[in-house]
């Protein structure tokens, strides 16, 4: 054991700091919770502007008059006699006497009506008293509809099905009976509910139509029999096997493209919470000119509370050195520096949002005025960073949360940074620009023959890019298109 005198340099956050980097990867859609959280956690905080020492003074001028007023009018009160006959006689009336009923029906209302829809279950659920089910059985549908899905699919294996009722409801089945009570719940509305695949879903849908037209009852033979060509578009080996024309492949084709392969979408559609974007940033362009302004909603008015200012300064004046002073001291001037740091976070968060985005909108002005991606150049978070003299962490905190509206659309800021490429001139591109090319090649290719990768590289090569293929197929993939094979169409 020895006891030793050591000196070490650490590099600590302060609480300040902290608050602000959490405050600034806050979008402005939650901004406002947690502005209203430290409202109620911290009673020193309140809204609205801050009050200057006129307005302070108008502010007490008028309470003090209030007051005298009050103090005038509980005398008079107090003065008047009240006649204990009148009192007793004041029968209140029924609010229901005194409502105007004088509406018709062809007057307008101005309430809107809130739709309350079912969710997917609840609508399967509702449709089992049409069922020729006992007590037992409806037990066992109730079970399997618990176990579907909300896009209709029922994944859970039967087997577990059968422990499930055995343990949970004490209900000994078979497979079999199983198997004659699922039957019957895919007889239910939507069509193709409670089926264990997607060839299944395709085939009870067909099923349901009852249709003996010839493209049907092929479509229905293409399902059951060569599903796996079908789903790979090998359409020449399904043509071959079949011995059918392309043409009646096609009209085949063109019926099960009518068929919804998530069928559990089309009842739940109305229990969707539908997310709406708030974009942080409004970018306008005005004749060539771009006005950047930050979101009202980005800038909240906050101010100290003035009565507990009033309260520190009636503590600090009072001479007495007691506990409950001491204590009452600390605690209000917790609260007013805790009130302080967060409205001075606020601020900070305002200006570095704004010399974040500034910096973008210069880096990118040729972007920003036509809306035209080829004239994006490349750009990382290292550019921004240099040119706002920020860490590269705080550049990222804007741009993985932040959006932008433009007069061509809202984006994040994050789409805007990409890598660069030189072309055979030495000029460095965007890589979406690339991506737009790609886009755009694989958009106008003749689907009985899509390019592949191979010709896509090709192309890209005689524009200038010079890029491997492999490259190409990571661009691909990342714009979520599929290889040529499965773009094919007939």
């Amino acid at each position: 054991m020895r006891q030793g005198l050591q000196q070490r340099l650490l590099q600590k956050l302060s609480p300040q700091q902290i608050q602000l980097m959490k405050l600034l990867q806050i979008p402005v859609a939650n901004l406002e919770q947690r502005i209203k959280e430290e409202l109620q956690e911290n009673p020193a905080l309140e809204e609205g502007a801050e009050l200057s020492e006129e307005d302070e003074y108008k502010a007490d001028s008028d309470e003090s008059d209030s007051t005298d007023s009050t103090d005038d009018e509980d005398i008079t009160e107090r003065e008047e006699d009240i006649s204990l006959d009148e009192y007793l006689t004041d029968d209140e009336i029924p609010e229901y006497k005194t409502a105007a009923g004088n509406t018709s029906a062809d007057d307008e209302r101005h309430e809107s009506p809130v739709v309350a829809q079912a969710n997917f279950q609840e609508q399967l659920l509702a449709q089992l008293y049409t069922l020729d089910f006992d007590d037992r059985e409806y037990h066992i549908a109730e079970q399997l509809i618990g176990s579907i899905d909300d896009d209709g699919y029922l994944r859970r294996e039967l087997t577990a099905v059968v422990d499930d009722l055995l343990f949970a409801q004490n209900i000994s089945t078979t497979l079999e009976e199983l198997e004659a009570i699922l039957k019957a719940i895919q007889a239910l509305d939507p069509p193709g509910v409670g089926a264990r695949s997607l060839q299944e879903c395709l085939l009870l849908q067909l099923e349901r139509k009852g249709d003996k037209r010839p493209g049907i009852l092929l479509a229905r033979k293409i399902l059951s029999k060569r599903f796996d060509e079908f789903s790979r578009k090998h359409y020449e080996r399904i043509e071959r096997d079949l011995g059918i024309s392309e043409e009646q492949l096609k009209d085949a084709i063109a019926e099960i493209l009518k068929l919804n392969p998530r069928p559990g979408d089309a009842g739940s559609q109305g229990t969707r919470s539908v997310e709406h974007i708030i974009p942080d940033f409004i970018l306008l362009n005005n004749d060539g000119t771009l006005e950047l302004s930050l979101n009202s909603r980005n800038a909240p008015e906050l101010r100290l509370s003035r009565d507990y200012k009033e309260m520190l300064d009636h503590y600090s004046k009072d001479k007495k050195n007691t506990k409950a002073n001491r204590d009452a001291i600390q605690f209000v001037k917790q609260k007013l520096d805790a009130a302080k740091w967060f409205i001075d976070a606020l601020q900070q968060r305002q200006h570095t949002l704004l010399e974040t985005m500034r910096a973008i909108m210069e880096y990118q002005y040729d972007y920003f005025l036509e809306g035209d991606t080829r004239k994006l150049k490349k750009m990382v978070l290292r550019d921004i960073a240099e040119k706002v003299n920020m860490d590269i962490s705080t550049v990222s905190r804007v741009a993985n949360s932040k959006y932008v509206q433009t007069h061509f659309g809202t984006f994040l800021l994050k789409s805007f940074f990409s890598e660069g490429l030189q072309t055979d001139s030495g000029e460095e591109v965007s890589s979406k620009e690339v991506k737009q090319i790609l886009q755009d090649c694989i958009g106008s290719e003749d689907k009985r023959h899509p390019l592949t990768d191979d010709a896509l590289t090709k192309i890209l090569n005689e524009k200038g890019y010079k890029l491997a293929r492999r490259t190409v197929a990571k661009y691909r993939e990342m714009l979520e298109i599929p290889v040529a094979r499965l773009r094919k169409e007939l």
